[in-house]
């Protein structure tokens, strides 16, 4: 796990995106308050944190476990110096404090496979004003019946992962209107996500040497990288924008 962090550490994002996917995705919320309260969930190092704080003018308290990504976030806060009303806070996905009917939107970009999509839908619904917003990424099959290698590769890596349809099922069952949806581009997950992991993977590369416990975790790490060039076109990464229905 530390050499996990070691790979992830300083990187620009947690998982693939980019600015104009987050803008596109906060677009599309059509009855949004002007200063809105915004819970942005495993923000990790936060580039789309502080890209929902310009784009909404509210305020987002942006939280996760992990506090070298927290202190990034923090740094990179100061640096812009641009009066962004960001609250960090050190706080689990799993047991957050908030009361209910807080927010006017939920967001999570490529974090709520750590709690899964319909739970992450189901346990964080209390948390929205009755008609406030989810948005959420998600790792998405783009279609059906994928190659065996790639098939089992998730199977193992996370076999929670789901078609279009069966996410949509499950934004309906836990009682969300789907507004919209749309595939991040190809390039999101090389530019800010996969290319700087390659780059960290040759650094380290001389750290731990060949056929050491190090090494086969960065072999693991190159293997996801290796995974998505060979299979791009069976798998994504797909925005999911929902509104609260209240029961």
């Amino acid at each position: 796990m530390n050499i996990f962090f070691e790979i992830h550490q300083g990187l620009p994002r947690e998982a693939p995106g980019d600015n104009e996917s987050t803008s596109r995705a906060f677009s599309a919320l059509s009855k949004m308050p002007a200063k809105p309260h915004i819970l942005d969930i495993g923000c990790g190092p936060g580039m789309q944190t502080m890209h929902l704080a310009h784009c909404s003018g509210g305020v987002v308290f942006a939280i996760d476990n992990h506090m070298p990504f927290l202190k990034n976030l923090k740094q990179n806060l100061e640096v812009k110096n641009d009066n962004l009303k960001v609250c960090v806070l050190d706080m689990s996905m799993f047991s957050m404090g908030f009361k209910a009917n807080s927010f006017d939107l939920i967001w999570a970009e490529g974090a709520v496979y750590f709690i899964g999509f319909e739970q992450g839908l189901a346990q964080w619904k209390h948390l929205l004003k009755p008609d406030g917003y989810a948005v959420f990424s998600e790792l998405t099959w783009l279609k059906p019946d994928p190659p065996t290698k790639i098939k089992s590769y998730w199977k193992t890596e996370y076999p929670a992962m789901q078609s279009l349809d069966s996410n949509f099922e499950s934004i309906d069952r836990q009682g969300y209107l789907k507004i919209d949806y749309f595939w991040i581009p190809e390039n999101s997950w090389w530019e800010n996500y996969y290319h700087p992991i390659e780059q960290k993977i040759a650094e380290l590369r001389r750290k731990y040497p060949s056929r050491s416990k190090g090494s086969a975790q960065l072999d693991e790490a190159q293997l996801e990288v290796e995974m998505y060039r060979e299979y791009c076109s069976w798998y994504g990464y797909a925005f999911y924008i929902m509104q609260n229905q209240p029961t």
